[in-house]
């Protein structure tokens, strides 16, 4: 019998197995289809920000940055976190809504500062002013290693003494009543007080094998990497730019992660059966849109092109912890895009809830239950997607 079993070695699975054995759980299983890391942490563009809408996310993102910069001290793997800074190049039309946004932050201990025109034009010689009505400066921002710092959670988990099985897809869920009881692979049936389903858009098929309903979508996201010409004014933080809705995250040197922000279509995908390589079309928009408004990526050499997923909830916020109609079992999935760079916290706070019954109040918020009690989470600023 095990204490938990954690199905998926993304982030937040990983995450979670690490601090269940931190605080003091005894027989505790990850179990992965395929690799770590392998489905959408390891292609995530992995920046890592404070600048949410909400007091819980900001608190559970400043938490997790906390996590990222002691990752090597925790885990005794570091996690390749970089504290570059985080830039947001917005419109006239956003800058309210970030000022309300800011002013939450600096609450919770978040510095994040406009810049003056002087500073831009000293720091950011890279870029084209033409629209723009703001940049800010967020300093404890960044951006980390997806794979590494998943791996440094499993590192940390295995030093505590906690047992992983990758290339193992778990079958079904075992249910015995209103209780999940354990899970079954092509090897065994395997009993456990608690099954947290951390897998992915995968997740939805799990839980559905013990017709526990889990309303997701899998979405497809695409991502390219570029290499800038030698010798230009080329950025260093992470930029996030609504002008052009695009991101911008330096990999190394002169290369560079180039993906689509928000506002943009989202297309539904069988995480099964999609195609991985990115869309030419694609490709094409998101390097004119980085070229105008950064001219020194003209002439940028295509490193590589792909495609992985997002698993969204219907209000693009994250279903974790357990739920009150169906016992052993715990929610850890529906990221949304921004499951990366909580993994530290989420994990936390999730692996407190099942070892002790209880957690932050506001962290109970995320719990599945808010949909049967037609509860969902919000955004004050740039609106839920979908």
């Amino acid at each position: 019998m095990y204490d938990a079993i954690v199905v998926g070695a993304g982030i937040t699975g990983a995450s979670i197995a690490y601090h269940l054995k931190a605080r003091g759980a005894q027989k505790v299983l990850i179990i992965e289809r395929n690799t770590v890391a392998s489905g959408g942490t390891g292609a995530s563009a992995a920046a890592v920000r404070q600048n949410y809408s909400s007091r819980l996310m900001t608190r559970l993102a400043r938490r997790a940055i906390e996590k990222f910069r002691v990752m090597a001290d925790e885990l005794g793997m570091d996690g390749g976190f970089e504290d570059c800074g985080y830039h947001m190049i917005i419109p006239a039309d956003m800058v309210e809504g970030l000022k309300r946004n800011i002013a939450v932050q600096r609450e919770l201990g978040v510095v994040t500062e406009f810049m003056t025109p002087a500073q831009i034009a000293e720091r950011c010689p890279w870029l084209n002013m033409d629209g723009v009505a703001a940049v800010t400066w967020e300093r404890e921002g960044g951006c980390a290693d997806p794979v590494k710092s998943t791996e440094a959670y499993v590192h940390g988990f295995k030093r505590l003494g906690g047992e992983v099985r990758l290339k193992t897809p778990v079958r079904r869920l075992l249910r015995a009543g209103e209780r999940i009881v354990g899970v079954e692979t092509d090897q065994d049936r395997l009993a456990a007080r608690w099954v947290v389903n951390a897998a992915g858009p995968f997740s939805t098929f799990l839980a559905a094998s013990a017709v526990i309903p889990l309303p997701m979508r899998s979405v497809r996201e695409q991502d390219t990497v570029w290499e800038a010409r030698p010798n230009r004014p080329l950025p260093i933080p992470v930029l996030a730019v609504a002008i052009d809705g695009i991101y911008i995250r330096r990999l190394t040197g002169r290369r560079y992660v180039i993906g689509r922000g928000f506002p943009k279509e989202y297309v539904d995908c069988d995480p099964y059966n999609f195609k991985v390589t990115a869309d030419q079309e694609f490709i094409n928009d998101v390097m004119t849109r980085a070229e105008n408004r950064i001219p020194s990526f003209a002439g940028a050499k295509l490193i590589d092109a792909y495609a992985s997923y997002y698993d969204v909830t219907p209000d693009w916020h994250p279903f974790l912890g357990p739920r009150r109609d169906v016992q052993g079992y715990c929610d850890a999935s529906g990221g949304s895009g921004h499951g990366f760079k909580f993994g530290p916290s989420f994990g936390e706070s999730v692996a407190q809830w099942l070892l002790t019954g209880d957690v932050d109040s506001d962290f109970k918020a995320l719990s599945y239950d808010r949909i049967p009690d037609s509860k969902p989470l919000g955004q004050t600023f740039g609106g839920n997607r979908g």
